[in-house]
């Protein structure tokens, strides 16, 4: 069977580009999500994907759709598992951006950038005493690096020549409010 233009849709370039990843605001096929958003939705939902559509946020993304009680999904887009390391650093940045959009003052600036210092800075507050922090940090940029690619932050450099890095608001979707406090939680569980 051979494929015509006429089979192809105008909203299919903006599916692949969110099959591919995030796409935000700035994009050239945003408005295409928000023209098609029906028809988008209907034709992920055959495959199994969910959109994510954040509007007010500037961002969408696709979803897997869980079968059962188990979380097993089609397996179309896979899952990435972090370190303890990385997991610490997402938690904490998840709760950095809660902090930043709960003050009222900040709302002068839509986006919440924090530097290496300020984060270890959060680190030592979040961590116990006696936790182990000199390996920790040393892979602290391995595990910003890891956040990073996967685009839960993004990195710039400040007017002062300081690295930032902004975090996204799309880590709402991986760490909601019931995971923080889980986390939280599981660590003063297991003492650490």
């Amino acid at each position: 069977m051979n494929i015509t233009t006429e089979k192809i849709k105008p909203y299919s370039k903006v599916i692949v580009l969110l099959l591919k990843g995030v796409v935000e605001s700035k994009s050239s096929k945003w408005d295409d999500i928000f023209q098609y958003e029906d028809k988008i939705r209907e034709y992920l939902s055959v495959i199994g994907l969910e959109l994510i559509y954040k509007k007010e946020d500037g961002y969408a993304f696709l979803k897997q759709v869980e079968l059962d009680e188990d979380e097993s999904t089609i397996g179309l887009v896979s899952r990435r598992k972090l370190s303890f390391g990385a997991s610490v650093v997402m938690v904490i940045l998840r709760q950095i951006l809660e902090e930043f959009e709960r003050d009222l003052d900040a709302y002068e600036t839509q986006e919440r950038f924090i530097t290496e210092e300020e984060l270890k800075s959060e680190i030592e507050d979040f961590l116990p005493q006696d936790y182990d922090k000199v390996k920790f940090y040393s892979d602290l940029e391995k595990n910003i690096s890891r956040i990073s690619d996967l685009g839960y932050l993004n990195k710039s450099v400040a007017d002062n020549g300081e690295t930032v890095y902004s975090i996204h608001k799309i880590i709402k979707e991986k760490v909601t409010l019931d995971t923080l406090l889980n986390f939280k939680q599981n660590l003063e569980n297991y003492g650490l």
